[in-house]
């Protein structure tokens, strides 16, 4: 089965949602990063026209709700 650009998407955003996490706890990113200017940095071209600002609210939302039970 192959993954849609969609869910392609929604991987990557969740990984790059993570990865942010990490290096803020660590306190290894520029200053003025935000998860936003992060997650569109580790998105490939091919498929950023996946992507919106309202996708990555619901996967964090997501991932927020299901960590946080």
């Amino acid at each position: 089965m192959t993954l849609s650009d969609k869910e392609k998407m929604i991987a990557i955003i969740s990984n790059g949602i993570a990865v942010f996490s990490l290096l803020q706890e660590r306190d290894s990113l520029p200053k003025n990063t935000t998860m936003y200017d992060f997650v569109l940095k580790v998105i490939p071209e091919n498929i950023k026209s996946e992507l919106s600002v309202e996708l990555i609210d619901e996967v964090f939302q997501y991932v927020s709700s299901v960590h946080s039970s």
